[in-house]
């Protein structure tokens, strides 16, 4: 299956146009879901090296999947930002955009002669996002802020430990930096439905750190949002929720209301007198070691029946439930083939590509997944021509350096 142009830009962001002077994976993935929600995206990268995203992960034929998937649907111009000739380049894009996308470290930008006072002067409308690792102010403004050093910082790293040695361990992806983004896309949606209700742009500051923190304390900081708490529980409430072992895989369920709770214990075939002492949440809560003593009967008698019965016991039960997938599993299953969740395009050098779809289904203005993800510089020609620069001034541009 594959996206054509009009679809793409069918969504709710049709008509805004973005510039992507971002790397890496903040700044680009918020990119490639505005992009997902119809918005024209241009990504600007250095000639010949490209976003450090190229080569990072898998990869085939020089596109790797990183890259691809935070740059789906972008065109591409390969300018040097450090000449002026450059600048001005990039500065005319701008001119043509409603959104400016950047996660230089704070104050590069500025230096590029590409910040938001610069590219704003004589309008009044851009929406500019400034993404940075720990704010453009503050003792640790000026530090370099890869996604494992903010999982450090924002917390995800303690709430992982491992629950014997307390061993900080990280989350298996770029979670702080995706994060971010998601944060990020809220952000300049939010900026741009202000500027449709007051017709004025404005200068977006946002920070991974900031981003981890709020996403980590909704849920996972109760004794530090509740500074008078007694501390008899985990700051995190689902920090003690652990998997089930069937004799052919592993599952989750989760007991949370007495419905719950009960169906569980009736799938798996636990009751006693045990279990009745426990059957409220307010039992559960004042007798947790006895709760902890059903639960391991629970587990113990999971631990018998295969991942077919246990889901099927638990479903008849209306019990939450799942069974632990990776992402090759998820692919084959039968929900995800029948929902749609995931298509598959011709990429013209890595071949075939699956991708999920876009999470959001808008009924009136469809999101839709963008196209293959750019080669470097492969609509240099294409954005220069846009902008009145004529065959001779494109080539000239490129045989000094100042694009390619």
């Amino acid at each position: 299956m594959t996206t054509t142009d009009a679809e793409h830009r069918s969504g709710p962001m049709s008509g805004i146009r973005i510039l992507d002077l971002s790397i890496a994976l903040t700044g680009p993935y918020a990119g490639a879901l505005l992009g997902d929600q119809g918005a024209e995206v241009i990504k600007v990268e250095r000639p010949f090296i490209g976003d450090i995203a190229r080569w990072i992960g898998v990869s085939v034929n020089g596109v790797s999947a990183l890259y691809h998937m935070s740059n789906r649907g972008k065109r591409c111009i390969a300018v040097d930002l450090t000449k002026p000739e450059g600048q001005a380049v990039v500065r005319s894009i701008a001119a043509t955009c409603d959104v400016v996308i950047q996660n230089f470290r704070p104050g590069v930008i500025d230096r590029l002669g590409l910040g938001y006072e610069q590219l704003s002067a004589g309008r009044d409308d851009l929406v500019y996002l400034s993404i940075s690792g720990f704010g453009q102010t503050g003792p640790y403004a000026h530090k370099g802020a890869y996604d494992t050093v903010i999982q450090a910082y924002g917390g995800f790293a303690t709430t992982q430990a491992d629950a014997d040695t307390q061993t900080p361990r990280f989350i298996n992806q770029t979670a702080a930096d995706k994060v971010t983004a998601m944060y990020g896309v809220q952000a300049v949606t939010a900026a741009l439905f202000a500027r449709e209700r007051g017709g004025r742009g404005q200068h977006i500051e946002l920070s991974m750190l900031d981003s981890v923190a709020s996403f980590l304390w909704a849920d996972a900081a109760g004794n530090e949002v509740l500074t008078e708490s007694d501390r008899s529980m985990p700051s995190s409430f689902v920090g003690t929720f652990a998997p089930f072992r069937f004799l052919d895989g592993w599952g989750i369920c989760t007991p949370t209301s007495d419905a719950d709770f009960a169906g569980m214990c009736r799938a798996f075939g636990v009751d006693g007198p045990d279990v009745d002492a426990v059957r409220s949440m307010v039992d559960r809560r004042s007798n947790p070691s006895l709760t902890k003593e059903v639960m391991q009967r629970c587990y113990a008698a999971a631990a018998t029946m295969t991942s077919a019965e246990a889901m099927a016991r638990l479903d008849a039960e209306s019990t939450p439930c799942g069974q632990v997938l990776s992402p090759a599993d998820l692919v084959d299953d039968e929900h995800a083939a029948a929902v749609g969740m995931f298509d598959v395009i011709d990429h013209p050098r890595a071949g075939l590509v699956r991708r999920p779809r876009h999470p959001a289904q808008f009924a009136g203005t469809p999101s839709h997944i963008g196209g293959p993800c750019p080669a470097l510089g492969e609509h240099t020609d294409a954005i220069l021509t846009d902008l009145g620069h004529g065959p001779e001034a494109i080539a000239m541009m490129r045989a000094t350096g100042i694009v390619a």
